[in-house]
């Protein structure tokens, strides 16, 4: 973004042609931006432990953990987006901003949403590794190419601990009946075929879903 905002900083103004080749360029690389700068990480990632503990791989179908996983993500992204057209694009629109003051203010609210998800000694772990001045650093001035990495493996770090959390309840159903056939010598069925009712009887009765979603809005407020 700043090697991008560098670029066109030097014109006083850029024609439509170029600006149109920025936007599309920028649109390419949108499906990136929306994993690895997103909440869309530890959400999708979450879903994926909950399906494999509940050993439900074939009755949930992964385009709707990916539809659901986009609907939480804008949700959760709402008042950044809102924040970057209020400060960015709508004034831009209105022609009161230039193009790179566009992208400086549309890089504020990012930069606030990734720090505050990020931990400080995976920023710390990319600055020692680039080739950045580090005299005058600070969160205000920290480069995207640097803080988006280091938000991803937080976010992935977050996303395994809230795994750890949900594997609990299942191993232990998983473990009773398992230790359940092999003492009634029932050794040929499969623990799996019995333990998936009480799974899904367990994540009923709690409300399995509005947790799930509830805590996951949580971790990032």
């Amino acid at each position: 973004m700043e090697t991008l905002t560098s670029f066109v900083s030097n014109p006083k103004e850029l024609t439509p042609l170029i600006e149109l080749f920025i936007i599309l360029t920028f649109l390419m690389f949108l499906p990136t931006v929306i994993f690895m700068m997103t909440s869309f990480v530890r959400i999708i990632i979450t879903f994926s432990f909950i399906k494999s503990a509940l050993g439900a791989q074939q009755s949930i179908p992964n385009q709707i953990l990916v539809g659901l996983a986009m609907a939480l993500t804008i949700f959760i992204m709402a008042p950044t987006i809102n924040q970057i057209n209020d400060n960015a694009i709508q004034p831009y629109i209105n022609e009161k901003i230039k193009f790179e003051e566009a992208i400086k203010e549309a890089e504020k609210p990012v930069k606030e949403f990734l720090l505050k998800q990020t931990r400080e000694q995976d920023i710390k772990l990319f600055v020692e590794n680039s080739n950045i001045d580090k005299k005058e650093l600070t969160k205000e001035n920290l480069p995207l190419y640097v803080l988006a990495p280091a938000f991803a493996i937080s976010e992935l770090k977050t996303a395994f601990q809230i795994g750890f959390l949900i594997y609990l309840p299942f191993l232990l159903i998983d473990l009773v009946v398992s230790s359940t056939l092999m003492s009634m010598g029932m050794f040929m069925l499969p623990p799996v075929m019995i333990s998936l009712p009480f799974k899904l009887l367990l994540f009923i009765m709690v409300d399995g879903w509005n947790l799930l979603i509830k805590s996951l809005i949580l971790s990032f407020t």
